[in-house]
């Protein structure tokens, strides 16, 4: 495995991370903790150092899960990194005592990469700000109870710059993979970020598992090169210098121990102009679908009247993107009632729309799936 710089923090982190948002789940929708805990295991022992969670993932099962795996010695073997609820803040005490209930979940004296999660021009605004967290993040880094500090983003291109320019971080977590160039803070804020001395994680490479099971046109783009779809969509963010670790939801053996081999043959600049046209054919193709950005993150749900908000994003997409009208049509009759509402159980109460951070119109775009199947 060939280790990536961390930015300016000295730190050495592959090329893949663990993202604990998205881990295997039993019948009734709990995390299978053994499952979780041997694949998280399984990838550390492959050469994987660096694990990420927050607060919320999983109701906070995550965190629990992450530090029951990590005992047994294989603390000591990964750079922990985990997210602070800003939202949740109603004054800076409560900072500390998340830190702390942190701690304690994850079972370690401290934490490596601690960020501010989900930043945006109200959140750093209303949030971090008016509660003087900045200055708590240095005191929790003076009593060792934090190493780097840094935010993961949801906004746009200039409000990323004014954060990243507000404090002397360590480093940011940001969205970005081949169709999300100019999305959010994008190419142009990874760059920006970088020439701060700034290292980079990158969520989302393969948008919630949209980019590893693309539409026809684009498989067979990437068919014709030997080279995998998921590998295609890692490998365009390892060929850039300025990405630091690349985060992968990892579900089976089988996706960890694909993504370590895939992360062992990288390396900067591993794609020559061949590679990146190649990129550029699926990148066009994409262009051309009119889907909804949406990554299955879920922070969406749960809606008040049960509308499967993402599942009724996944049917729509897959028709948009050359899938058989009859059969995502028997999917939207058949598959999302067993989540939730169909797209028309939507009454416009907004909520979801507060906390997407796609900020995607989502009763707008439900009413469009609706239009499509039911009409």
């Amino acid at each position: 495995m060939q280790y990536r710089d961390f930015g300016k923090t000295g730190a050495k982190v592959s090329p893949i991370g663990f993202g604990m948002m998205r881990l295997p789940l039993n019948a009734d929708g709990s995390v299978n903790e053994d499952a979780a805990i041997k694949l998280l295991r399984g990838a550390i022992d492959g050469g994987l150092n660096y694990v990420d969670t927050a607060f919320n993932y999983h109701g906070g099962n995550s965190e629990k899960i992450t530090g029951k795996a990590l005992q047994d010695g294989y603390r000591e073997k990964v750079y922990l990194a985990t997210k602070a609820p800003a939202w949740m803040f109603k004054s800076g005490d409560d900072f500390d005592t998340i830190l702390d209930k942190q701690l304690d979940r994850l079972k370690t004296d401290h934490i490596d990469m601690y960020m501010l999660h989900a930043m945006n021009a109200i959140a750093f605004e209303k949030k971090v700000m008016r509660y003087g967290v900045l200055e708590r993040l240095i005191k929790a880094r003076e009593d060792g109870k934090i190493k780097y500090i840094g935010f993961s983003f949801h906004d746009k291109l200039d409000v990323f710059k004014n954060i990243c320019d507000s404090f002397d971080w360590d480093f940011c977590q940001i969205q970005l993979n081949y169709i999300d160039t100019e999305y959010q803070a994008g190419i142009e804020g990874l760059k920006y970020a970088a020439s701060k001395g700034m290292a980079v994680s990158i969520m989302e490479p393969l948008r919630g598992g949209y980019l590893a099971n693309v539409p026809e046109a684009v498989k067979k783009v990437f068919d014709e090169t030997g080279k995998s779809p998921v590998e295609w969509g890692l490998d365009y963010l390892w060929n850039m210098p300025e990405v630091s670790v690349v985060l992968s939801g990892m579900g089976t053996p089988e996706q960890a121990e694909q993504n370590l081999r895939y992360a062992e043959n990288s390396y900067i600049g591993m794609l020559d102009n061949g590679g990146l046209d190649v990129i550029k054919k699926a990148q066009d193709i994409f262009a051309s679908y009119d889907t909804i950005p949406c990554t299955g993150c879920s922070y969406c749900l749960p809606c008040p009247k049960s509308v499967g908000i993402p599942y009724n994003f996944v049917v729509y997409n897959n028709y948009k993107t050359g899938g058989s009208f009859e059969a995502e049509k028997k999917r939207y009759n058949e598959w999302i009632p067993m989540f939730g509402q169909k797209a028309s159980g939507c009454i416009g109460c907004r909520r979801c729309e507060e906390i997407c951070p796609q900020h995607i119109k989502i009763s707008e775009r439900l009413k469009d799936v609706a239009a499509v199947f039911e009409s």
